[in-house]
């Protein structure tokens, strides 16, 4: 297997965003966007580099300001970051490819935001556990009060996450959100969809990707349950539907 460098690209706001590209001199170009406090570690990251390698296709892995080996400390950064982050390095490295998004849990909300900047440019979109205004309607909604309070005095509130780590949730992580949510719109979508869930997942309830699809309007989408399934769908037999969805949009 290609072994690409290990490469940093400078935003406009000098932030160094870590990223690989395994260029198969493909026309398309498989974008991975990862979910919050993540990074292109993931077993998801590692498939797609196995399923490129082997279907000689392009593939471009970053993490966002704040994520992984990237400059910035999380707290000073929020979803319009990481979207911008997102449209200034696919427009550096990939912009005239064909494009295949896929969003894990917070990145297909950030994929969401990056379908009206490369429209025209899209092959496909995967959503896997697909998180869109996860700031609002998971966290923003659901806090107490005290919570509430504490967020907008500019305090920094540790969020206890389903995987038992901390999310540390500030003023400009919930506001921000709220200025970008999508599932209060519709967005034409003139390719295919595919959305993956599992019935298990206790981050993000399955029935995210039935609202999403009422909101992404296209001919041809797909949702798919997977039966025990949790967040991360990172088990083989989830990389192995992730495999599926992409070949259905190839």
């Amino acid at each position: 297997m290609n072994n690409p460098k290990q490469i940093f690209f400078s935003t406009k706001n000098n932030q160094k965003i870590h990223y690989k590209f395994i260029n198969k001199k493909s026309s398309i170009t498989i974008i991975f966007l990862h979910g919050l406090m993540s990074d292109i570690k993931s077993k998801k990251a590692k498939y797609l580099r196995k399923f490129t390698n082997k279907n000689k296709i392009n593939l471009l892995l970053f993490e966002y300001s704040g994520h992984g080996r990237s400059s910035g400390k999380f707290t000073d950064f929020s979803i319009k970051n990481w979207i911008e982050d997102s449209k200034a390095i696919i427009e550096k490295i990939a912009n005239k490819n064909s494009l295949i998004l896929i969003g894990s849990s917070m990145g297909a909300w950030v994929g969401i935001h990056l379908i009206k900047y490369f429209h025209k440019k899209i092959k496909g979109f995967i959503g896997i556990a697909p998180a869109p205004d996860f700031t609002e309607e998971l966290m923003w909604k659901k806090f107490n009060n005290f919570e509430k309070k504490k967020i907008t005095q500019n305090k920094i509130y540790k969020l206890k996450s389903s995987y038992n780590n901390f999310y540390p949730i500030t003023k400009k992580f919930i506001f921000d959100g709220k200025k970008l949510l999508v599932l209060n719109k519709k967005i034409k979508c003139n390719f295919p969809i595919e959305l993956l869930h599992g019935t298990n997942d206790s981050s993000v309830p399955w029935n995210y990707s039935f609202l999403l699809s009422k909101v992404l309007i296209s001919k041809n989408i797909k949702i798919t349950i997977i039966k025990d399934g949790e967040h991360s769908l990172s088990r083989a037999t989830d990389l192995k539907k992730l495999n599926l969805a992409i070949k259905n949009i190839l």
